[in-house]
Protein backbone atom coordinates (compact mmCIF):
# COMPACT_ATOMS: atom_id res chain seq x y z
CA UNK A 1 0.00 0.00 0.00
CA UNK A 2 1.03 3.55 -0.67
CA UNK A 3 1.35 5.92 2.20
CA UNK A 4 0.01 9.37 1.36
CA UNK A 5 2.47 11.06 3.71
CA UNK A 6 5.38 10.06 1.44
CA UNK A 7 3.79 11.01 -1.87
CA UNK A 8 4.61 14.33 -3.43
CA UNK A 9 1.88 16.61 -4.67
CA UNK A 10 1.63 16.81 -8.47
CA UNK A 11 0.54 20.42 -8.07
CA UNK A 12 3.69 21.24 -6.10
CA UNK A 13 5.87 19.61 -8.74
CA UNK A 14 4.18 21.57 -11.53
CA UNK A 15 4.62 24.83 -9.61
CA UNK A 16 8.35 24.17 -9.17
CA UNK A 17 8.70 23.18 -12.83
CA UNK A 18 6.85 26.29 -14.03
CA UNK A 19 8.95 28.54 -11.79
CA UNK A 20 12.11 26.99 -13.23
CA UNK A 21 10.93 27.55 -16.79
CA UNK A 22 10.11 31.21 -16.08
CA UNK A 23 13.48 31.82 -14.42
CA UNK A 24 15.31 30.13 -17.30
CA UNK A 25 13.42 32.13 -19.93
CA UNK A 26 14.14 35.39 -18.12
CA UNK A 27 17.82 34.55 -17.70
CA UNK A 28 18.14 33.84 -21.42
CA UNK A 29 17.21 37.34 -22.52
CA UNK A 30 13.63 38.07 -21.63
CA UNK A 31 11.12 39.32 -24.14
CA UNK A 32 11.52 40.27 -27.78
CA UNK A 33 11.40 43.99 -28.61
CA UNK A 34 7.93 43.52 -30.09
CA UNK A 35 6.69 41.87 -26.89
CA UNK A 36 8.32 44.56 -24.78
CA UNK A 37 6.51 47.17 -26.87
CA UNK A 38 3.19 45.41 -26.30
CA UNK A 39 3.84 45.08 -22.56
CA UNK A 40 5.38 48.47 -21.79
CA UNK A 41 4.37 50.94 -24.53
CA UNK A 42 1.24 49.85 -26.36
CA UNK A 43 -1.11 50.74 -23.52
CA UNK A 44 -0.54 54.43 -24.20
CA UNK A 45 0.91 54.55 -27.72
CA UNK A 46 -1.40 51.90 -29.19
CA UNK A 47 -0.45 48.99 -31.45
CA UNK A 48 0.13 51.21 -34.48
CA UNK A 49 2.06 53.88 -32.58
CA UNK A 50 -0.76 56.41 -33.02
CA UNK A 51 -0.79 57.57 -29.40
CA UNK A 52 -3.55 59.84 -28.14
CA UNK A 53 -2.37 63.39 -28.91
CA UNK A 54 -1.82 65.82 -27.35
CA UNK A 55 -1.15 63.93 -24.10
CA UNK A 56 0.50 60.87 -25.65
CA UNK A 57 2.40 61.67 -28.86
CA UNK A 58 2.22 59.55 -31.97
CA UNK A 59 5.24 57.49 -33.02
CA UNK A 60 4.06 56.89 -36.54
CA UNK A 61 6.32 58.84 -38.89
CA UNK A 62 7.81 60.78 -35.98
CA UNK A 63 10.55 58.77 -34.27
CA UNK A 64 13.12 58.91 -37.03
CA UNK A 65 12.83 62.72 -37.12
CA UNK A 66 14.53 62.86 -33.72
CA UNK A 67 17.61 61.25 -35.25
CA UNK A 68 18.00 64.35 -37.46
CA UNK A 69 18.40 66.86 -34.62
CA UNK A 70 21.03 67.40 -31.97
CA UNK A 71 19.77 65.91 -28.72
CA UNK A 72 17.09 63.80 -30.39
CA UNK A 73 18.71 60.43 -29.67
CA UNK A 74 19.00 61.31 -26.01
CA UNK A 75 15.40 62.51 -25.92
CA UNK A 76 14.05 59.15 -27.10
CA UNK A 77 15.80 57.47 -24.17
CA UNK A 78 14.92 60.16 -21.63
CA UNK A 79 11.16 60.38 -22.11
CA UNK A 80 9.47 59.07 -18.95
CA UNK A 81 7.97 55.98 -20.58
CA UNK A 82 11.39 54.85 -21.77
CA UNK A 83 13.63 55.83 -18.92
CA UNK A 84 11.23 54.53 -16.25
CA UNK A 85 10.39 51.26 -18.02
CA UNK A 86 11.24 48.22 -15.91
CA UNK A 87 13.68 47.03 -18.57
CA UNK A 88 17.45 46.86 -18.52
CA UNK A 89 19.52 49.12 -20.76
CA UNK A 90 20.15 46.39 -23.36
CA UNK A 91 16.41 45.70 -23.68
CA UNK A 92 15.69 49.44 -24.01
CA UNK A 93 18.30 49.70 -26.78
CA UNK A 94 16.74 46.77 -28.65
CA UNK A 95 13.25 48.18 -28.15
CA UNK A 96 14.19 51.65 -29.47
CA UNK A 97 15.98 50.15 -32.49
CA UNK A 98 12.91 48.01 -33.25
CA UNK A 99 10.57 51.00 -32.82
CA UNK A 100 12.64 53.17 -35.16
CA UNK A 101 12.29 50.59 -37.91
CA UNK A 102 8.66 49.74 -37.15
CA UNK A 103 7.28 53.28 -36.86
CA UNK A 104 9.32 55.17 -39.48
CA UNK A 105 7.64 56.10 -42.74
CA UNK A 106 10.98 56.42 -44.49
CA UNK A 107 13.90 53.99 -44.26
CA UNK A 108 16.44 54.88 -41.61
CA UNK A 109 19.44 56.83 -42.93
CA UNK A 110 22.31 54.74 -44.30
CA UNK A 111 24.56 56.13 -41.57
CA UNK A 112 22.14 55.18 -38.76
CA UNK A 113 23.92 53.74 -35.76
CA UNK A 114 21.68 51.55 -33.61
CA UNK A 115 21.33 52.37 -29.94
CA UNK A 116 23.70 50.42 -27.73
CA UNK A 117 23.31 49.35 -24.13
CA UNK A 118 26.08 51.78 -23.13
CA UNK A 119 24.45 54.73 -24.90
CA UNK A 120 21.10 54.02 -23.24
CA UNK A 121 22.80 53.77 -19.83
CA UNK A 122 24.49 57.15 -20.38
CA UNK A 123 21.30 58.96 -21.44
CA UNK A 124 19.01 57.22 -18.97
CA UNK A 125 20.62 58.78 -15.90
CA UNK A 126 19.88 62.33 -17.12
CA UNK A 127 16.42 63.49 -16.04
CA UNK A 128 14.11 65.13 -18.56
CA UNK A 129 12.04 67.64 -16.59
CA UNK A 130 9.58 68.73 -19.29
CA UNK A 131 9.27 66.13 -22.04
CA UNK A 132 6.58 68.02 -23.98
CA UNK A 133 8.63 71.23 -24.09
CA UNK A 134 11.74 69.32 -25.11
CA UNK A 135 9.80 67.55 -27.88
CA UNK A 136 8.49 70.88 -29.23
CA UNK A 137 11.96 72.42 -29.11
CA UNK A 138 13.56 69.49 -30.92
CA UNK A 139 10.88 69.35 -33.63
CA UNK A 140 11.19 73.11 -34.14
CA UNK A 141 14.84 72.64 -35.14
CA UNK A 142 14.04 70.20 -37.95
CA UNK A 143 15.04 71.37 -41.41
CA UNK A 144 12.03 72.51 -43.40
Amino acid sequence: MFRTANRRSPTGFLAVLLTGIIVLATAQGGESPHNNYMIHCQGCHLADGAGTPPDVPSFAGQLNKFLQVDGGRAYLVQVPGTTNAPLNDADIAQLLNWMLVRFSEQPLPADFVPYSEQEVARYRVELLLDPAAKRRALLATLPR
